[in-house]
């Protein structure tokens, strides 16, 4: 049988040739795993690292990391080329996007009937989830996580509409089952709470190792409606290939090398965490949630897990998030027909999502004003977002010492920070009181210079570009 479309196989065969994937054997699957992944992240160029011969396990079941830690990765997991870098990879990307969601509906999936990963299906009181290397990844976690580069796969009650989101999920009960913990107000979170109220419980796929598309799709807020498989489609230019689950009659990727199907209920819950979380911090003790009532288990032999645990940044997937997150604010930015966008960046800092910095063509009064507030509240940037700082388009938004500079001297602290409060924040958030509701604020910070003192403002002390790039080239060695 040949590889299905999203097959991780071929994606690591590909990675493999680039010379982006260094083989770990020997491990252990508690916290020395996950350490090796953190140590490798840290470094200027990380591969994906693809672990085997993990100890207590047979050789062949594997756990991948850093997937898309590198823009030659990421570049090609998205299709946009196998030889960009970084600068190359965010102008590939604009426009993107916003493209990617108006095609999504030209490419729904595909229903297949077989797949590789029918290879092993074992029905729902055989199953050991910890049969699977699943490692416990920090010190400080409460327990073995398999879901960290998960694609979680619901639906809406009513409409149908699929929707698949990137959730952490512990193992409980032995390996019998795993709690899903969906982010309050994400899609997949608001289609269990209405299949809750509608029929009691929610049906429920998971894919454990797939094509780290998925990952990104699952990761980044795709618009409402859209399904993340489609979505996925789309960036391929081809409908993927999907089973469909016995049980629960959702998709599971045909490309899948794991997968689960069950039933989430409110009251079949198990106590989770700590998980040392994207914002660098373990986020807070046990708590319950929803455990999947597995019905059964799907696996290829020798299968391969996909791993993201996150963490302080640099982490498993804060490049990736960073990448996408800037491209779909910016997107988002030009879509809203405000003028005079010229580029936007989430910060790695940041996670991501913490640290917005938007440059532009300074118009008009209130500008700055007006596209950060905009940009502060954008669906693709409200999640859990705490600063959005405004600069000229001098400024280089991805360049975080440029930023900090325009803040340091165009921006009066006084006059030109604005603080919203009561928005969209998480149960994730460090600086959140235990049981407080996950309010958050954020800081909106013009450091563009006045718009009236435009043409009075200090000139910038710096030579002319032009000039510069003709006395770098004349001293060359010396500059080198």
């Amino acid at each position: 049988m040949s590889e299905p479309l999203l097959s991780l196989r071929t994606w690591l065969d590909t990675v493999a040739r680039f010379d982006e994937l260094r083989h770990v054997k020997g491990a252990h699957w508690d916290v020395e795993l996950g350490a090796i992944a953190e140590l490798s992240y840290q470094r200027p160029k990380p591969p994906a690292l693809l672990f085997d011969d993990i100890v207590g396990y047979p050789s062949g079941h594997r756990v991948l990391t850093g997937s898309t830690g590198s823009a030659r990765r990421l570049g090609h997991t998205l299709r946009l080329g196998d030889d960009l870098d970084d600068a190359g990879l965010k102008a590939s990307l604009r426009g993107k996007p916003s493209r990617w969601a108006a095609s999504a509906a030209d490419h729904p999936t595909e229903v297949v009937t077989d797949a590789p990963l029918l290879a092993n299906v074992v029905e729902g009181p055989d199953v050991d989830l910890l049969a699977l290397p699943v490692p416990r990844w920090h010190a400080g976690d409460g327990g073995r996580f398999v879901g960290t580069g998960c694609f979680v796969i619901t639906s809406d009650p009513d409409t149908g509409v699929i929707n698949g989101g990137c959730y952490r999920m512990e193992v409980q009960d032995e390996g019998r089952s795993a709690t899903v913990a969906a982010v309050p107000g994400k899609h997949g979170a608001q289609h269990i709470q209405r299949w809750f109220e509608k029929a009691g419980r929610a049906p429920v796929v998971v894919s454990f190792g797939h094509d780290p598309v998925l990952l990104v799709t699952g990761g980044t807020e795709v618009p409402s409606g859209i399904s993340e498989l489609d979505y996925a489609g789309a960036i391929l230019g081809e409908r993927v290939p999907v089973l469909i689950g016995e049980h629960t009659g959702l998709p599971i990727p045909a490309g899948s090398e794991i997968a689960i199907e069950g039933w989430l209920s409110p009251d079949h819950l198990r106590d989770e965490g700590p998980f040392g979380e994207w914002t660098g911090y373990y986020s807070g003790g046990r708590r319950p949630a929803p455990a999947v009532e597995i019905a059964r288990l799907y696996h290829r032999d020798d299968p391969v897990q996909l791993g993201a645990p996150p963490g302080k940044p640099p982490h498993d997937y804060s490049y990736m998030r960073t990448v996408m997150k800037s491209a779909m604010i910016e997107d988002a930015l030009i879509g809203s027909g405000v003028a005079g966008i010229r580029g936007a960046w989430a910060h790695e800092a940041g996670g991501g999502r913490l640290f917005i910095a938007v440059s532009i063509d300074h118009r008009y009064a209130g500008h700055a004003r007006q596209v950060g507030h905009l940009a502060a509240q954008l669906p693709a940037a409200a999640y859990m977002n705490r600063f959005v700082v405004v600069v000229d388009d001098d400024i280089d938004p991805a360049d975080l010492g440029e930023v900090v500079w325009a803040m340091c001297t165009r921006c009066d602290p006084a006059s030109d920070i604005d603080v919203v409060t009561g928005t969209w924040g998480s149960k994730l958030d460090p600086m959140l009181v235990e049981g407080a509701p996950p309010y958050n604020s954020r800081a909106v910070i013009d450091a563009c210079r006045p718009f009236e003192r435009r043409a009075s403002f200090p000139a910038v002390s710096t030579g002319d570009p032009a000039y510069l790039d003709a006395v770098l080239e004349r001293w060359a060695d010396v500059l080198k």
